[in-house]
């Protein structure tokens, strides 16, 4: 049996982020979350091992999600990198070649689905 995909979620909505974390943890999958993109960037120093980072674009506290995705790309090369937004893809700033687009709202299948594609 393959080792469940390790996933870093970021969501600084803390009972969004506890009800989505639950619901893929029920799906099989790895689990951590991070409550900004500074937590984020602890977490992935400790853990350093993720198959997949997933935040909104737009986060708190000075750092952005496309912050993100540029941190990750630089230090877990491999991690597939997956950014959520309200705003229509038209209205971002252009998205890095690593990173995934999920547009809010979404549901829950459909995020799985996401997850357990391949790139």
């Amino acid at each position: 049996m393959s080792e469940p995909l390790r996933v870093l979620m970021v969501e600084d909505q803390a009972d969004l982020r506890e009800l989505i974390g639950t619901a893929l943890r029920d799906f099989g999958i790895d689990v951590q979350t991070a409550e900004d993109g500074h937590d984020a960037v602890k977490k992935i120093a400790e853990f350093a091992d993720f198959d997949i980072v997933f935040s909104d674009v737009n986060m708190p506290n000075n750092m952005t999600g496309l912050e993100l995705s540029e941190h990750v790309a630089a230090v877990l090369p491999n991690a597939r990198m997956i950014l959520s937004s309200g705003y229509a893809r038209s209205q971002l700033p252009a998205l890095p070649d690593n990173v995934e687009f999920l547009a809010k709202p979404y549901r829950l299948p459909h995020l799985i689905k996401l997850i357990r594609s391949p790139e």
